[in-house]
C-alpha cells in the first residue's frame, strides 16, 4: 500500500516537530552561560531567606540567583557546620565572591553563585545563612535537603 501525499505531509511534519522539541529539551538542560546548573532564586527579604528550605538531588549543580530586596547588606554562605562555624565566628572576610556557595550582595542588589552538591550528601542536609553581625541570631538561615 503506497502512503498518499497528504499522508507524507503529516508524517514529516510529525517527525520535524518532535526533532524541534528534541532540541529545546536537550537545550535547556545544558546551558552553555552556567554548565547546565539549575537555577534556584532565593530572595532576602526581612533579613529572612525566601524560600528557606531548597530541595536539591545528590551531584546537582544548582545556580543559586541571590535577589537582596532589604536596604542593608547580607550573605549566603553555603555549607556544612564547620563552614558555618568559621563564618558566624568572624574567621573568614566580610565579602564573599571566589568561593562557590559562598557569595555577598549588597542593599537592593542581586548576585548568584553556583554550587555542586557532592554524591556522598544524598539523604543530608547542607546549611545556608547569613553571618553578618545579628543576622543569624535574627533567623536568617535555610537548609538545603540532598535527595
Amino acid at each position: 500500500m503506497r502512503a498518499r501525499p497528504w499522508q507524507v505531509a503529516v508524517a514529516l511534519a510529525l517527525a520535524a516537530g518532535g526533532a524541534a522539541a528534541l532540541v529545546a529539551v536537550w537545550s535547556a538542560g545544558s546551558r552553555a552561560g552556567d554548565g547546565g546548573a539549575r537555577t534556584v532564586v532565593v530572595t532576602m527579604r526581612h533579613s529572612r531567606f525566601e524560600p528557606s528550605v531548597v530541595r536539591v538531588e545528590p551531584g546537582e549543580r544548582v545556580r543559586f540567583v541571590l535577589r537582596n530586596t532589604d536596604p542593608i547588606d547580607h550573605e549566603f554562605i553555603l555549607g556544612d557546620p564547620a563552614v558555618q562555624r568559621r563564618h558566624e565566628q568572624g574567621r573568614e572576610r566580610q565579602h564573599h565572591g571566589d568561593v562557590p556557595g559562598e557569595r555577598s550582595v549588597a542593599a537592593g542588589q542581586e548576585a548568584a553563585t553556583t554550587y555542586a552538591f557532592p554524591l556522598t550528601l544524598d539523604g543530608q542536609a547542607l546549611e545556608f545563612a547569613c553571618h553578618l553581625p545579628g543576622h543569624y541570631a535574627y533567623g536568617m538561615h535555610g537548609t538545603a535537603r540532598v535527595g
